[in-house]
């Protein structure tokens, strides 16, 4: 028989097969709303678990080791390769497992969204925190990379908020309510792996140039300053284009309000000559931040690059259906010219 949760889950909203059960869709509640407050709570709280092993890993292995599974992560612990492994557990255990149940819970999938931003910092400070890391004699490899992906993650979580209106919680990413849709019955099991285990390749892949800074001894080469003038271009692309996207939304319902027609489209800064400029910027991003890696030779570090940029052309495929699938044939027509 299925687990306890997920006979409960099932019940809850597969067994009636009726995807009303699911409320990842917009739902709009205020600022000092107990649901915001709660979630607000839950966001800041989440990651606990995580810090708390990875003190204990940093303080305590290999002596007073504890349970088997704690000596487990510390015998991988041992090895800077280990450390990879280690953050695959962590985030198994706390991202992909611990999200997911919560997910279930509240029915909807809503956390991932802002942890997307937080977390490669955060696995960025933990090889740089990692008691065998040997980045020491030469700290500007680790001061720029984790100034980039913090820069990359503010800018991301201020668009992200900005969105959200401020808020936690108001919705989930519309791909994940549409599979629920499309799958009530299935879906507390399909949301283990389309939620929780698929972000894992993405986050901990575009995370590993993190490792090779940090487990490295090289000085700053021409690779790195290549990765941050590219870098710092693919965020700055990419919080233009959202900005200039973020402003037309605002003119557009202001214009509604006002009982005047919409623009059709958003023709204006970057947007008029790319369909998905702050994608582009992201792609920049992360393609200069793999360079990072080079120095100490891990060309496999570029991987999780590659992985993250084959989800995004497959996420942006859906994006253009579900815009075309919403506009008149007219409007549709002229994005497609």
């Amino acid at each position: 028989p299925p687990p306890p949760l997920l006979r409960w889950s099932l019940v809850k909203m597969g067994a009636a097969g009726s995807k009303e059960n699911w409320r990842g869709d917009y739902r709009p509640h205020a600022h000092l709303s107990a649901k915001n407050i709660c979630n607000a709570l839950l966001c800041a709280f989440a990651l606990v678990p995580s810090a708390v092993t990875t003190y204990l890993l940093f303080t305590r292995c290999p002596s007073d080791a504890g349970s088997r599974i704690f000596q487990q992560l510390c015998d991988l612990n041992s090895s800077p390769e280990g450390a990879i492994a280690v953050v695959n557990a962590l985030f198994f255990a706390n991202v992909s497992v611990g999200f997911w149940v919560i997910g279930l819970f509240q029915r909807s999938m809503w956390l991932i969204d802002p942890y997307w931003t937080l977390i490669p910092p955060l696995i960025g400070h933990f090889y740089q925190l990692h008691p065998l890391a040997s980045w020491g004699p030469n700290r500007l490899r680790s001061a720029l990379a984790l100034t980039l992906v913090w820069i990359w993650s503010l800018r991301l979580t201020h668009s992200y908020f900005r969105r959200e209106e401020w808020k936690f919680g108001q919705r989930e990413d519309w791909r994940y309510t549409k599979m629920a849709h499309d799958n009530p019955r299935l879906w507390p099991l399909l949301s283990f792996f389309a939620v929780g285990v698929a972000q894992q390749p993405m986050l901990v892949g575009l995370s590993l140039p993190l490792f090779s800074v940090h487990f490295c001894s090289s000085g700053l080469v021409a690779t790195d300053a290549a990765a941050a003038v590219l870098g710092l271009g693919g965020i700055a692309i990419a919080w233009h284009s959202d900005s200039t996207l973020q402003r037309y939304m605002v003119q557009n319902d202001e214009r509604a309000e006002r009982g005047e027609a919409k623009v059709p489209l958003l023709l204006e800064g970057l947007w008029r000559w790319s369909r998905h400029p702050n994608y582009f910027g992201e792609q920049l991003f992360w393609w200069s931040f793999a360079l990072l890696s080079i120095p100490r030779g891990d060309w496999w570090a570029f991987c999780g690059t590659a992985f993250n940029s084959l989800v995004l052309a497959t996420v942006t495929c859906m994006t253009e259906q579900k815009m075309l699938s919403n506009w008149s044939k007219d409007r549709a027509a002229l994005y497609r010219a």
